[in-house]
């Protein structure tokens, strides 16, 4: 990370937590992010139908260090 960006995490870090969330959103949004997806669409709803089953049943979900590295990933080839 170079030193510029190091300087803004650290400052960025400091920040309250609903603060840090505006942030993430408006970092993402320059990405050109896209939209949330529509919460009422039958594929959404059974994913999340399947994801909640599955944490019930006790299977384990991604680690934080497991999402992290993927979302990197995925910057890093757009």
């Amino acid at each position: 990370m170079a030193r510029p960006t190091e300087h803004v995490l650290k400052d960025a870090l400091q920040l309250p937590e609903d603060e840090r969330a505006e942030l993430v959103r408006d970092l993402l949004d320059s990405f050109g992010a896209p939209p949330q997806p529509n919460r009422s669409d039958p594929e959404w709803i059974s994913e999340i139908e399947r994801r909640a089953r599955a944490a019930m049943e006790g299977e384990p979900g991604l680690s934080w260090e497991e999402v992290r590295s993927g979302i990197e990933r995925r910057l890093a080839s757009d």
